[in-house]
């Protein structure tokens, strides 16, 4: 039976188990849905991985004492016991409110041959059970699962026994075919609840709480709470916070509530929260992977304008005077992390940049000469593939000011061409490429997604997606 704590959970909870818990009362960043479409297949390919698992397992040696009258006791050793045919017709896992999952397999049926002083051949009919998992989480923010029930009954089981004594055995098949059947419905049970402990939790424990990303960051994927079953499905509730791997830094953003629609067509639904991106913006700014610098060399050359103070002389004359025949640097900041706003069908950031301008003196120091502040609005695209979110950002037209100047007054939109140039094909290329990396969803191996759909909604995206456990 550890092939069914192996196969079944593999599947179900694939879909949506990996995991510290929060305070309570703390929204989740992201929340993972299973429908009963979804849990349906899971309970079906996990029969499957289980029929295949039982045809290799030995079972134990089965022995006894019957009564024959007249005679007196007899006793019989069966050994080497082995599956030979085995067929799981129906299973359903069925959401219990407040607890977690039911799990029923019925109108099944195996067949067991063995040795004893011939051969013997069991037939096991009309096999039902029926399994209680209770859901739960721990300190460290991981699932946990127990059997809180289980039941087994079997209707019918026909014992034939061939050699020398069978014949004798045979007459009184009832006696033993009766406390086979006791025996097997205990043992079933017994099975279960040991495979639950010894094999399925064992396996959650394994589930990391963290994700990678890239060399600094990483995604938490804690359970802010246990997983929720109501009547049509399992909700699991993630922290979905990404932080700096090195330096984890107190977060002062707050997910909001995703209010989620009632769809049901696919297997499972991800809400992911603008929170997830906005915690990411907030470790690249800490990074500083916002900040770039310009220099003359970066600079096509058939620019109009270039980085040096003898170019700036038509429109800012004091620099040329000042500074004569000598380089420019453009360095650029962003003040504070740029937050991704959502919106019913829309996703817009609106980034504001500041760009010092400094001399390179020929000490080789830098002297600064005047500040820029940068505008534009950024449409965003997002989408997501069999296991990852991946995006896009097509920036609009910069618009630029003069906060500052050592150098005199000037006319700042002289430079909106160059930045324009430099934001379109070195910055934003920069951060398409890591959008284009992505993140990680909360999956399990072997679990695919496909036949993909995407909402945006206000604060979060809704994804949908059917499942597909590719075997080993």
């Amino acid at each position: 039976m550890g092939a069914l704590a192996r196969a079944l959970p593999s599947i179900l909870l694939a879909l949506l188990l990996t995991s510290t818990p929060e305070a309570l009362g703390a929204n989740p960043g992201l929340v993972a849905r299973i429908t009963d479409k979804g849990l349906q297949y899971a309970a079906q390919e996990g029969l499957l991985a289980l029929q295949s698992e039982l045809l290799r397992i030995t079972l134990p040696d089965f022995t006894g004492d019957l009564r024959i009258p007249h005679v007196g006791r007899g006793r019989y050793e069966f050994h080497s016991l082995n599956i030979h045919s085995c067929e799981l017709l129906h299973s359903a896992l069925r959401p219990v409110p407040g607890q977690g999952l039911s799990l029923s397999i019925s109108d099944s049926s195996i067949r067991v041959q063995g040795r004893w002083k011939g051969s013997f051949d069991v037939s096991v009919k009309g096999i039902s059970i029926s399994v209680n998992l209770l859901l739960g989480s721990e300190s460290s923010g991981r699932p946990t699962v127990t059997a809180s029930s289980c039941s087994s009954d079997i209707a019918d089981v026909e014992v034939d026994m061939s050699g020398d004594l069978g014949w004798l055995l045979n007459l009184f098949h009832n006696q033993i075919e009766s406390k086979f059947q006791k025996v097997l419905e205990s043992r079933i049970c017994e099975m279960i609840q040991k495979s639950v402990s010894s094999d399925l939790q064992p396996y959650l424990q394994t589930l990391p709480v963290t994700t990678e990303i890239d060399s600094f960051a990483d995604i938490d994927y804690s359970l802010v709470e246990a997983p929720r079953a109501t009547a049509q499905m399992l909700e699991v509730m993630f922290k979905g916070e990404i932080f700096h791997r090195n330096h984890r830094s107190p977060v002062t953003l707050l997910a909001a509530v995703m209010s989620l629609p009632e769809e049901h067509n696919k297997m499972v639904y991800f809400a992911i929260s603008d929170y997830v991106f906005n915690t990411a913006s907030l470790v690249y700014h800490e990074e500083g992977y916002l900040n770039f610098s310009i220099t003359d060399d970066m600079i096509p050359p058939d620019s109009n304008i270039r980085l040096t103070t003898k170019s700036f002389r038509p429109f800012v004359p004091r620099l040329a005077r000042l500074y004569p025949n000598m380089n420019l640097e453009l360095q650029g900041s962003v003040p504070s992390a740029p937050l991704l706003n959502f919106s019913p069908g829309n996703l817009s950031v609106d980034p504001y940049m500041e760009i010092d301008a400094f001399v390179l003196l020929p000490s080789s120091s830098k002297e600064p000469v005047f500040r820029l502040s940068v505008a534009t609005n950024v449409s965003a695209t997002l989408t997501f593939n069999t296991s990852k979110i991946t995006g896009f950002l097509k920036p609009g037209k910069v618009k630029v000011e003069l906060k500052e100047s050592k150098v005199g007054l000037f006319n700042a939109e002289l430079l909106e061409a160059l930045l324009n140039y430099y934001i379109l094909n070195t910055f934003y290329p920069k951060f398409n490429d890591k959008l284009a990396e992505g993140f990680p969803l909360p999956l399990l191996k072997r679990v695919q997604l496909y036949d993909l759909g995407l909402q945006i909604h206000k604060d979060f995206l809704f994804l949908g997606a059917n499942v597909q456990y590719m075997r080993v």
